[in-house]
């Protein structure tokens, strides 16, 4: 088989980071991307040399009236594809299933959708291999996304017996200034809605494992911010065997306060400085000195980037629907052309070249 021909219908805040990802995969080629309408977005996408699409005959005329040229509909990039990774606005994947299974191409969608959308949730690390094949699939959302990675590894190594997780959401995203930030905590969903479904989206991925969460919106824009109280199986387990677990975790990155990493601000930084795209986090980004077990509960801190953590995932999550790779051989090649990390910070930094930038 040649190169896998990846459709994009969407090019928002996922859609041009999932664009840039594939064009950096050596397995992949991105055929082209749908648009509705013409903005400042679309012309990044003939600054990158892709291929610009219209949703529909109307979007075409719209798009050629917006100054752009548009090669032809959604359609006619879905028979250039062999898989298109749907990236539109939450709530309206749903009807572009119809179209996706009426091309005959795999489909895979975003967290934002319902889990009914598609016969798997997805998360490379926790369920790569089940996923292998199928039609379609839902990567799951960014908050869904870092508890996974972190609840997977420490069910495997040690079993958990519940999670209790507390999200500080962003009130919105950064170039999204319709929606906030807000001045003050408000509740997410409202009315209110406890637990949230992140939990239930956990056990799709990870199924018999009882995840509850709260989530409230916050006046920040960069991150989400987890407090995670973990019930681990066996009580006797030490902090040391914790770390050693979660030191080996992929895509799981760890910082200090001590050593002035004391804000979601300071993650960014630290996605600026590694010479990623936009300042991205690919990496779940726990502080160290937070984790702390006393007798069976583990409690920490951590940071998830809602813009970029699902974006690894998401190049895995086309593997695994057409069946050429293996997990670990996916997560590898993923991993060292975006630059994801994983372990202590400051022993990332010290093997320089490692960090790629992106």
């Amino acid at each position: 088989m040649g190169k896998i021909r990846v459709a994009i219908n969407g090019y928002g805040t996922i859609g041009r980071r999932v664009a840039d990802a594939v064009t950096r995969q050596p397995d992949m080629e991105l055929v082209g991307i749908s648009k509705v309408r013409a903005d400042y977005k679309t012309g990044f996408i003939g600054y990158h040399d892709y291929t610009l699409y219209g949703d529909s005959p109307q979007c075409v005329d719209q798009l050629a009236k917006g100054g752009f040229n548009p090669k032809g509909t959604l359609e006619d990039l879905l028979e250039q594809a062999d898989i298109v990774v749907d990236c539109v606005p939450p709530k309206l994947a749903a009807s572009n299933k119809p179209r996706y299974e009426a091309a005959g191409v795999k489909h895979l969608f975003q967290g934002g959708e319902k889990p009914e959308v598609a016969p798997f949730s997805f998360n490379a690390l926790a369920n790569f291999d089940a996923v292998i094949g199928a039609a379609s699939a839902r990567v799951v959302s960014c908050n869904t996304t870092g508890m996974t990675r972190v609840l997977y590894a420490l069910h495997s190594a040690f079993g958990v017996e519940q999670a209790r997780v507390v999200i500080a959401r962003k009130a919105t995203d950064p170039d999204d200034p319709l929606q906030g930030p807000v001045d003050g905590a408000v509740l997410d969903p409202y009315p209110a809605q406890v637990p949230a479904h992140h939990g239930h989206d956990v056990a799709e991925v990870i199924p018999g494992l009882h995840v509850f969460v709260m989530s409230a919106r916050m006046p920040m824009t960069h991150a989400h911010f987890h407090s995670l109280i973990i019930s681990l199986k066996n009580k006797e387990i030490t902090r040391a065997q914790v770390m050693e677990v979660l030191l080996q975790t992929p895509r799981t990155l760890f910082v200090n306060s001590t050593t002035g990493v004391i804000s979601t601000m300071n993650v960014f930084d630290i996605g600026r400085e590694l010479g990623r795209s936009r300042g991205d986090i690919y990496e779940g980004t726990i502080w160290e000195d937070s984790v702390t077990v006393d007798e069976g509960d583990l409690y920490m801190f951590m940071a998830v980037h809602q813009e970029a953590i699902v974006i690894p995932e998401t190049v895995d999550g086309i593997r695994a629907l057409m069946g050429t790779s293996s997990k670990e051989d996916s997560m590898r090649v993923t991993d060292e052309t975006m630059g994801v990390v994983a372990g202590r910070l400051l022993d990332v930094l010290s093997r320089k070249k490692i960090v790629l930038s992106f």
